[in-house]
């Protein structure tokens, strides 16, 4: 199914990304960025259910001026400490900056929140080709986009799906920026249930892929990226 994924998800159709039994053992739904509507917004926030969030390339975010959230926040008694995240051997999530285009109102609506989506891809776009950037021009925080920044060395070094859905991005030849949301439980408030995901994608014709499929062809692959 990964050449499938792939096909997708450079189309511009949701694809469901599950990582790995032995981690989150979560299915989220994934998107390039730079195809996002106030529908597919909608859409992952009723049947998806959980954190909408933003993933992009590690060297975008460094062009682009975005932290790890711990760096900033190092010096508060919450911020995460090693082994305190319990699917995770790294110790600090993948989330930066939280924002919204600074032409959003509330920034929460559907469409404001496609409009911060696609406008962070374009940026990520820019700055990739070696274009100018202003970042902090067109957004602000905090806001209600969360942006995942992607581990440097991507699955050679951290397995999430921050770097899963990147590393779909690249060999699909998009621009590195995905949109994701967890799909969660109605019923029980879990994650839902792989089985269950795979169901879903069966119902509205969309492809389901495994992170261990998505890892397989990036080792292969990799070096012609």
């Amino acid at each position: 199914m990964i050449d499938a994924a792939i096909d997708a998800l450079a189309r511009g159709e949701f694809v469901l990304l599950y990582d790995f039994d032995d981690r989150e053992r979560e299915t989220d739904l994934a998107i390039r960025s730079d195809a996002v509507t106030p529908a597919h917004i909608r859409q992952m926030r009723k049947d998806g259910g959980g954190l909408i969030c933003t993933a992009v390339h590690g060297e975008a975010a460094k062009r682009l001026g975005l932290p790890f959230a711990h760096e900033i926040l190092c010096g508060c008694g919450l911020v995460e400490k090693d082994g305190e995240i319990p699917y995770d051997t790294r110790n600090h999530s993948s989330f930066s900056l939280w924002v919204n285009h600074r032409d959003t109102y509330t920034g929460v609506t559907d469409r404001d929140r496609a409009l911060t989506i696609t406008a962070i891809a374009e940026e990520v776009k820019r700055s990739l080709n070696g274009g100018g950037h202003d970042f902090a021009a067109h957004f602000r925080t905090p806001g209600h986009v969360a942006l995942l920044r992607a581990a440097d060395r991507l699955l050679d070094e951290r397995h999430g799906q921050t770097e899963l859905s990147i590393a779909l991005a690249l060999m699909a030849g998009i621009t590195p920026a995905v949109t994701i949301c967890e799909m969660l439980d109605d019923e029980t408030g879990f994650a839902l249930a792989k089985e269950d995901a795979m169901e879903y994608a069966r119902e509205h014709g969309l492809v389901f892929v495994e992170g261990r499929e998505v890892l397989d062809l990036w080792e292969s692959c990799r070096p012609l990226i």
